[in-house]
């Protein structure tokens, strides 16, 4: 049997052409900065971000804890939109090894800078004080949703005369900038600092980038390292990288008419609440009345694979190792298991 996996875009599998790149990586110890592939990797990215530094982590998880670390004190507080990353699905790391607690925005992930200074508060003897403003982009829980430039220029703007750090958790921020059709410093650039993940979007095995400042760069290099994640030889995941980042990026337009494709199709599905025009990148949510993991199952055994984040909500995910003929053929599946 076929299957078709929309779980998530972070199944893809690295592709001939990636793994010979792998096969071929100079490498050297990490830890001591002495790789030359994992260099020629974090120079990349932080000349693709428009930032100074760049440091290469095994996960996006561990970038944004390290983030966390470096710009959040013990019993600070962070602003973010409900259902972040951080706050939602890293197994409570923020609080239980930053000691952080969140101060979030409800809404899709999308919010104001009016919003941001309603929650922004002073260290006092009774209250943890605002230490960072934290955005993702695109959201994930969110549906894929794009955070618009010019809220995120007025909300880095009011972080500035507050003087806090602006952190962008840009997993998939190469989904805004092709969406947008700009590069993706230009989305990057309000930013104190970011992280983005490899093995998403652009099809690596794993890994994610942490950039901004040198002075960042360093603190953060102390903390992966406290965290277990600095890696010896590691060239070889990086060259994965370099390769995802020089080939993979412009191909994402292809992401997101496969899911536009696809939820046409759900939209006629009876039993499924699915809007075309709510999709912006590679992620579609439907809307089930309820027992959406039973739904899931269903779609299991017959091959296509999809995720439940609630009991209302089914998540499908496009992505390079899914073409249009497996989307044609994953909605013909969901239609018939909805109609049996």
């Amino acid at each position: 049997m076929e299957r078709i996996d929309l779980r998530s875009d972070t199944v893809t599998l690295p592709s001939p052409a990636m793994r010979e790149a792998m096969a071929r990586a100079a490498v050297g110890d990490d830890v001591w900065n002495e790789d030359p592939t994992v260099a020629e990797l974090e120079a990349l990215a932080a000349e693709l971000t428009g930032k100074p530094a760049g440091l290469f982590v095994p996960s996006g998880s561990m970038a944004n804890l390290i983030a966390q670390l470096v710009h959040a004190g013990r019993g600070d507080e962070v602003i973010c939109g409900q259902d972040t990353h951080c706050m939602h699905d890293e197994v409570g790391a923020g609080a239980a090894l930053a000691g952080v607690q969140y101060a979030w925005i409800p809404g899709d992930g999308r919010f104001t800078a009016e919003q941001v200074a309603e929650r922004i508060r002073p260290r006092t003897f009774h209250t943890p004080g605002t230490a960072l403003v934290w955005i993702e982009n695109t959201h994930n829980r969110g549906g894929g949703t794009i955070f618009p430039p010019d809220e995120v220029s007025r909300i880095a703007a009011l972080c500035r005369a507050r003087g806090l750090p602006l952190h962008l958790d840009g997993a998939r921020i190469f989904h805004a900038a092709v969406a947008r059709g700009v590069p993706v410093r230009e989305l990057t650039r309000p930013f104190d600092s970011l992280s983005f993940c490899l093995s998403k979007a652009l099809g690596a095995p794993a890994g994610s980038v942490l950039c901004g400042s040198r002075e960042f760069r360093t603190a953060a290099h102390r903390f992966r390292k406290m965290l277990g994640g600095g890696m010896r030889q590691v060239g070889i995941l990086a060259a994965a990288g370099l390769y995802a980042l020089r080939h993979n990026v412009d191909r994402i337009a292809e992401d997101h008419a496969n899911a536009r494709r696809l939820a046409t199709a759900l939209a006629a599905v009876p039993g499924l609440a699915v809007d075309p025009a709510r999709v912006e990148t590679n992620i579609v949510m439907a809307g089930v009345p309820g027992a959406a993991g039973k739904l899931v199952e269903r779609l299991a055994e017959r091959g296509v694979l999809a995720w439940a984040p609630d009991d209302r909500r089914i998540r499908f995910v496009t992505h390079l190792d899914v073409d249009a003929a497996a989307i044609d053929r994953a909605a013909a599946v969901v239609r018939e298991v909805l109609a049996a």
